[in-house]
């Protein structure tokens, strides 16, 4: 006796918006420590889009800005992170 094939059961996904082009922000600067803050983990990694919602040329312009801030020292490069054996 053959099966059926099971339907998968479609679930609309928010969509998500890009923040920078709600608030009306035009460039990301490297010196607004604050809003770079917001989109870097605790362990220093910078957030993915997907997770985000940030626009593909916003984040690279985020990127960039990110690593223009550690550079300067103004942003450190591990947030929060410690080594276990310590």
């Amino acid at each position: 006796m053959a099966h059926r094939p099971r339907r998968r059961k479609i679930i609309p996904r928010k969509r998500k918006f890009c923040p920078f082009k709600e608030a009306g922000i035009e460039i990301v600067n490297y010196k607004d420590i604050e809003l770079l803050k917001d989109y870097i983990t605790g362990a220093g990694k910078i957030i993915p889009s997907r997770i985000s919602g940030v626009s593909a040329p916003y984040q690279r312009m985020l990127r960039r800005e990110v690593k223009r801030a550690r550079n300067l020292a103004l942003l450190s490069y591990t947030e929060g992170y410690f080594s276990p054996n310590t």
